[in-house]
């Protein structure tokens, strides 16, 4: 399923609200699997960085570079 689809983000559903009132209204992920947690991370982090969760980043592993200590 796509994710985009599965998780949408209702934009009606925010108000000014206290911290007391904000805390008592959060969604209490303790419920959720950890697959489904993970899904909803990874799915927040695709909005935040702005790429397709379909088609992720690749990592640049020229910026890297393994230097050998020697003791």
């Amino acid at each position: 399923m796509d994710a985009s689809k599965k998780y949408r983000m209702d934009k009606t559903a925010f108000k000014i609200q206290t911290f007391e009132e904000a805390d008592d209204a959060m969604r209490n992920y303790a419920d959720y699997t950890i697959k489904e947690r993970l899904e909803i991370a990874y799915y927040l982090t695709s909005i935040a960085y702005k790429f397709n969760i379909d088609i992720p980043p690749r990592m640049d592993k020229s910026f890297f570079q393994i230097k050998k200590y020697s003791d």
